[in-house]
């Protein structure tokens, strides 16, 4: 099944059967990737009285129980809701799902004791114009992003000047390979957060930051079509599953 998109008086044709799943599935055991220190994610049957939802277990259906956080347990997608004392629902805030979109790779940098991801190397990787959204893949890349526990791992993140200038050449949509956009533990600065989503002036309310994707290294850098699926959740994040299409 192929598709013609028109956007902004630009042809892009894609193939719809040849999808690019960026998305890190959530299992209910400790082999599920996690951060933000708590347990892992569980899936399992439904108990109740002598009920157990297992078909193995006599039950006529399964039916599972699924425990998790959106924000620690896997590919999410967030809104501004995020970091503010109001609610917004990221499922109210994107109501868009199909966005032209660029994968860069980038190796961050060390400055002191951390890695991170600069202006420079953002301004230096991004070769397209009028893109929506950037897929940022960080290396190394190993399928080890699948399982890690960043847990007091110090991860990589991007600087304040990172998101602002992503900000400035109008991405809307950021979606990166890491637990968060932000260091690990900065005592509740937020820098790239509250940048992205300009905080301090008129809120970006229909931005969000897509965390925790892996991007497949047979997945060249350029231009693509992103499909970004979310589960309808009236809540700040939402378990999600980015799509790219390649443009022919």
């Amino acid at each position: 099944m192929k598709a013609t998109i028109k956007h902004k008086q630009k042809e892009y044709k894609i193939d719809l059967n040849k999808p690019l799943d960026i998305s890190i599935p959530l299992k209910g055991d400790v082999s599920n990737v996690n951060a933000w220190y708590i347990d892992h994610p569980k899936i399992a049957p439904h108990t109740e009285h002598d009920f157990v939802g297992s078909v193995k277990a006599g039950a006529s259906t399964n039916f599972n129980d699924i425990w998790f956080n959106p924000h620690a347990h896997g590919t999410h997608t967030e809104c501004v809701g995020h970091i503010t004392q109001e609610f917004y629902s990221v499922n109210q805030n994107l109501d868009k799902y199909f966005f032209l979109a660029e994968v860069i790779t980038i190796a961050p940098g060390k400055v002191q004791d951390d890695f991170v991801i600069s202006k420079h190397q953002l301004d230096n990787a991004i070769k397209a114009t009028g893109a929506e959204a950037l897929v940022i893949r960080t290396l190394p890349n190993t399928t080890a992003k699948f399982s890690k526990q960043y847990s007091n791992s110090n991860p990589p993140y991007l600087l304040e000047e990172a998101a602002q200038y992503l900000v400035d050449i109008g991405i809307k949509h950021l979606l990166i390979d890491l637990p968060s956009v932000d260091k690990e533990n900065d005592n509740g600065a937020l820098l790239a957060h509250r940048a992205f989503w300009n905080t301090a002036g008129a809120i970006r309310m229909d931005a969000t930051i897509t965390e925790f994707i892996y991007v497949a290294n047979d997945i060249p850098d350029g231009r693509y079509i992103l499909n970004l699926q979310m589960a309808s959740f009236e809540n700040d994040a939402s378990p999600s599953r980015p799509v790219l299409y390649q443009i022919k």
